[in-house]
């Protein structure tokens, strides 16, 4: 391509139309994400006692954050940093495990970006805005044309790179990712207004009464929290907002409705970039309950799930251990090592127990006569003999008794364990009284 330089996004305005394959690019190549990752996740209850939420295994092997990576990595967008925060350990040492293998050389890596280390020692990040603001230093030191901000803590697929070029072609400063939603749920979002030209000309954070999208009255344009903005624009606004008295350094809350009214805003419909829906609607996910993380999880184990984790073409990358395959044994009747639309990963033996409708982490160990239907277990957990688990969220490292029954009378799970209000019993190794185990 050669630069028009009456335009300078003439090479990005030049791009090919939106196909399969994907938009890596010198735009690409060109851009910084930050992750925020610093969440509390406390709407997962004590899942998240020892880990924050985008270290929350999903899925039979991956973590939350392994989406948001893949994501990147697979649109050509290979300079990364990871704000983290709260509860950071366990993402430190997966990031540090399983994505190592950027090549600096090349100005490819994934930086952690804790908070407490940057501007003030003493100040953790105090809002998502603010932490970009404390990794400014960093950010100018590789001189990036655009910055994406995203959230570590959903689960989908997205070609960042047609967002980007979006961006290029509207000329804006800064870009919005949205998803549709029905009315009613858009309560729980930051909604945006837009006119025929898809430019933002209204952002409201969390509204009673939101505004619709033009043309369907009954469902609103949602944030989904990933934004891009260019670069010296981004450090103005941040700049500026570190010196507004009363600011909360929140993107939904301070710095997208300041900027609205006064720039060039757009919103990119999700459904533009979405990897891999193609029999479905565009997959967003934001497991942050424990009920949203039970039925994520479930949909997996479905003979066509919404999310394909078969598709080589956008894999989603990750830490494992090497362990052997899946075992299954016993033909006797009664007792015949069986798992029936259910996914089980390596290391897991099933042993004269039936699974039914579940998934299972690695190393699970089920025993004889067990039964797991419609369950998430987490990895290293083992399951007694004879015990009984339906519903369940189980914990890594659990150890459940023999004979023990869980989901099957709710009045005696609330007792001893977390019921969610949709039924969903949450076990972990505290409320079986057996202290602190590894569980990161």
């Amino acid at each position: 391509m050669t630069h028009n330089t009456s335009c300078p996004h003439q090479t990005y305005c030049e791009m090919r139309e939106q196909t399969d394959m994907r938009f890596i690019s010198h735009l690409t190549r060109n851009t910084f994400a930050i992750i925020l990752a610093g969440g509390r996740g406390t709407r997962l209850k004590q899942l998240t006692d020892f880990r924050s939420k985008p270290a929350v295994p999903f899925a039979g092997k991956f973590r939350i954050i392994d989406f948001t990576l893949s994501n990147c990595v697979n649109s050509g967008i290979r300079k990364i940093g990871v704000a983290t925060q709260y509860k950071a350990h366990s993402l430190i040492r997966h990031i540090q495990r399983g994505w190592s293998f950027l090549d600096g050389r090349f100005d490819e890596f994934i930086q952690l970006l804790p908070a407490q280390q940057q501007i003030d020692e003493n100040q953790w990040y105090q809002g998502t805005a603010d932490a970009v603001f404390q990794n400014l230093h960093f950010l100018r030191h590789y001189k990036p044309a655009h910055i994406l901000v995203v959230a570590g803590d959903h689960i989908y697929k997205m070609d960042y790179g047609r967002m980007l070029a979006e961006h290029a072609r509207q000329r804006a400063d800064m870009t919005v990712a949205c998803i549709d939603v029905p009315l009613a749920e858009a309560r729980e979002f930051g909604v945006m207004g837009i006119n025929e030209e898809g430019r933002v000309v209204e952002f409201v954070e969390k509204p009673q009464n939101p505004p619709p999208m033009p043309g369907n009255t009954g469902r609103a344009l949602a944030s989904m929290g990933i934004y891009i903005f260019n670069t010296t624009f981004l450090f103005e606004q941040l700049e500026r907002d570190a010196l507004t008295h009363g600011s909360s350094r929140d993107f939904g809350k301070d710095i997208i409705p300041y900027i609205v009214p006064r720039y060039r805003v757009f919103a990119h419909r999700f459904a533009d970039s979405c990897v891999g829906s193609d029999h479905h609607a565009p997959y967003w996910r934001d497991v942050g309950t424990i009920d949203a993380y039970w039925e994520a999880n479930m949909e997996m184990t479905k003979v066509t799930p919404e999310l394909n984790l078969y598709d080589r073409d956008w894999p989603i990358w990750t830490y494992q251990e090497q362990l052997p395959p899946a075992k299954f044994v016993f033909d006797d009747d009664g007792r015949r090592g069986t798992a029936i639309d259910s996914l089980v990963a390596g290391g897991c033996i099933i042993s004269g127990a039936t699974v039914k409708r579940s998934l299972l982490f690695s190393s699970v160990y089920v025993h004889s006569w067990a039964t797991v239907e419609d369950s998430v277990i987490l990895p290293g957990a083992d399951i007694g003999r004879h015990a009984v688990l339906k519903r369940c969220v189980v914990d890594k490292q659990c150890r459940i008794p023999e004979g023990m029954q869980i989901g099957v009378d709710p009045r005696a799970d609330r007792q001893r364990f977390h019921v969610s209000p949709k039924g969903i019993t949450l076990v972990t190794a505290e409320m079986l009284g057996q202290g602190a185990a590894e569980r990161h």
